[in-house]
């Protein structure tokens, strides 16, 4: 039954995020399911049919890789991981262009490391070539470099529902839908038949993470990274950007298609706020910080309530080992990351500063180039003011 309020959200879709997980993708024994490739393929053929942009973040690659080496689990070791990733990134890719050539579209291979996130210049070219596939009519579909050095760990984006939100906020997509093989955010553990699907979550708050519940795997060999609490996380930072979240059932027939015509599958997460420019989405909710700053009360109010600049007098610790112009997390007394930005001063500057005031800069540091440590429009809040 189509909702007024998804019909009115959907209305709006003018470029969607789609995400599939692993298990919505292959089959109970770890091959991949080539009839929900075909769905899938058909479905986001007739997204980009109607005239709207859509990219597909799929996982599957290792998944794919054990099951055409035959496995019997995941591999443990790195190097086979790595090489089972590698086997079954080309079968995915073989598999989405076979589904999609008939239908007039072909599929594009994106393969994003956490760095090609943290480096500003890598981030917009990204952002360039997503948007030269959708003027060619390709469909592009993203998935982690799974089979990068091991240095690269250190720097790995997490899981696909985390790209997921970041490609989201990357081309300021008004949806993102991540798809499971669960009907959504449920109310009680998934498998209890008096639990019940939550259509609709306002504000993602610590109530909303106590819903998490995990699922058995059913005799399914345990392939997937993630899980609800990472679709979770992924729905807060696209809509602490200004952009709507759908988790569904990837398995349900045309879910995509009804989606967009407004029909009320899954649970949708809404947008907090209005929609963030690119700049600030990547400053805050994007690249990964250098460093930290802790506040007193004032300066998280200032930041907070009043929409200010950060003052060294409000800093009372400097954390980790930056330059200027690094990305720094601000922290309040209690730990918490309440915004993020870009510092006017390094590691040894602040250090020298923190706690005063603007007239003694020079006095400190020879000199007094900014009055302000991270100007406002260098800073993105990540804490809701309460």
């Amino acid at each position: 039954m189509p909702s007024p309020l998804r019909q009115q959200l959907a209305a709006l879709v003018e470029t969607v995020v789609v995400k599939i997980g692993t298990r919505a993708l292959t089959t109970p024994s770890g091959e991949l399911d080539g009839e929900q490739i075909n769905s899938i393929a058909r479905q986001l053929a007739a997204i980009a049919d109607g005239g709207r942009r859509v990219v597909l973040v799929s996982s599957g690659a290792v998944g794919a890789g054990i099951g055409r080496l035959g496995l019997k689990s995941r591999p443990t070791d790195l190097a086979q991981l790595q090489a089972a990733a590698a086997i079954g990134q080309s079968r995915l890719m073989e598999a989405y262009n076979r589904a999609l050539e008939p239908l007039g579209r072909c599929a594009a291979q994106v393969l994003l490391t956490g760095d090609d996130f943290n480096d500003r210049g890598r981030y917009l070219n990204i952002r360039n070539t997503l948007f030269a596939l959708f003027d060619y009519g390709a469909i592009p579909i993203i998935n982690e470099n799974d089979t990068v050095r091991v240095e690269e760990l250190a720097r790995r984006v997490g899981d696909n529902d985390r790209l997921a939100a970041l490609v989201t906020n990357l081309i300021r997509a008004q949806l993102l839908v991540l798809l499971s093989d669960v009907e959504g955010v449920y109310d009680g553990p998934p498998r209890d038949p008096n639990s019940k699907v939550i259509p609709l979550v306002e504000r993602i708050d610590c109530g909303t993470l106590g819903l998490v519940q995990g699922s058995a795997n059913d005799g399914q060999l345990a392939l997937s990274v993630g899980g609800m609490a990472s679709k979770i996380e992924a729905a807060r930072l696209a809509t602490t950007a200004g952009e709507n979240v759908v988790i569904a059932n990837g398995r349900r027939p045309d879910v995509l298609i009804e989606l967009l015509a407004g029909e009320e599958h899954g649970t949708l997460f809404l947008a907090e706020g209005t929609s963030l420019a690119s700049r600030k989405r990547w400053i805050g909710l994007t690249a990964h910080p250098k460093g930290r700053l802790i506040l007193d009360p004032g300066a998280c109010t200032a930041l907070e309530t009043k929409g200010r600049s950060l003052l060294a007098v409000g800093v009372v610790g400097v954390e980790g080992e930056f330059e200027s112009g690094d990305l720094v997390a601000l922290i309040d007394g209690a730990g918490r990351e309440i915004a993020r930005g870009l510092s006017n001063y390094d590691t040894a500057e602040l250090r020298k500063i923190a706690g005063q005031g603007s007239e003694r800069f020079a006095e400190l540091l020879g000199r007094c180039t900014y009055k302000e440590v991270v100007h406002r429009n260098n800073l993105t809040l990540v804490r809701r003011a309460t």
